[in-house]
C-alpha cells in the first residue's frame, strides 16, 4: 500500500501529465486480457501517444482548475487515460481501430485542444484525413487560385497584345 507522500506524488505527476497534454481519450477497460493490454500500450506508442490507467478519484483531484475537469470529474468504472501533444486525430484513428476490433475497450469521452467532446464527435475524429492530407489540400487550393489570378492577368496583356497587333497589321493606326 502507497503512503501519503507516494499518493501525493502520483498525484502531483497526474496533474502535470493533464496540464500538459490537451488532447486526452478516456476509456475503459474491462475485461482486457494481459497480450491485448500490451497490444494497445504498442499501438499507442506508435502513435505518439501514452496511456495510463488510473483511479477515478485520482483523476477528479487532477483535474481540479483544468479543462479536463468536466471530461474527469464523475467517471465510473475501470478508467484508462489515452493523451498526446501531438495530432490527436492520429491517436482517435489508432484507437477506434482498436476498439473496433477489442470489445473490452470502450471510449467514455475525451478532449481535443482543451474541448469536451463525446463518442460520436471521437469516431467523427477518427473518419478525418491525415493531417498532412489537409495541408496538401489547402496549399493545392491557395496555388490554384493564385495560378488563376496569373492566368488572368497574362490573358488581359496577351489579349491586348493581340488587338494591338491585329490593328497593325489592319493600318488601323494610320493618321
Amino acid at each position: 500500500m502507497k503512503d501519503k507522500n507516494e499518493k501525493e506524488k502520483d498525484l502531483e505527476a497526474l496533474k502535470k501529465e493533464i496540464a500538459e497534454n490537451p488532447n486526452i481519450f478516456v476509456a475503459g477497460y474491462e475485461k482486457m486480457t494481459v497480450k491485448q493490454d500490451f497490444e494497445l500500450r504498442k499501438t499507442i506508442r506508435e502513435a505518439g501517444g501514452n496511456y495510463r490507467v488510473v483511479k477515478n478519484n485520482l483523476a477528479a483531484k487532477a483535474a481540479e482548475g483544468t479543462p479536463a475537469n468536466d471530461l474527469l470529474g464523475d467517471l465510473r468504472g475501470m478508467t484508462s487515460l489515452v493523451y498526446t501533444q501531438k495530432d490527436p486525430v492520429a491517436l482517435a484513428k489508432v484507437l477506434t481501430r482498436y476498439a473496433k476490433d477489442n470489445a473490452a475497450f470502450t471510449f467514455k469521452a475525451g478532449m481535443v485542444e482543451g474541448r469536451v467532446i463525446d463518442i460520436k464527435a471521437i469516431n467523427d475524429l477518427a473518419a478525418m484525413p491525415p493531417k498532412e492530407e489537409i495541408y496538401a489540400k489547402l496549399l493545392y487550393l491557395i496555388n490554384a487560385t493564385a495560378t488563376r489570378l496569373v492566368t488572368s492577368i497574362n490573358g488581359v496583356g496577351r489579349n491586348l497584345a493581340v488587338v494591338l497587333d491585329q490593328a497593325a497589321k489592319e493600318n488601323k493606326f494610320q493618321q
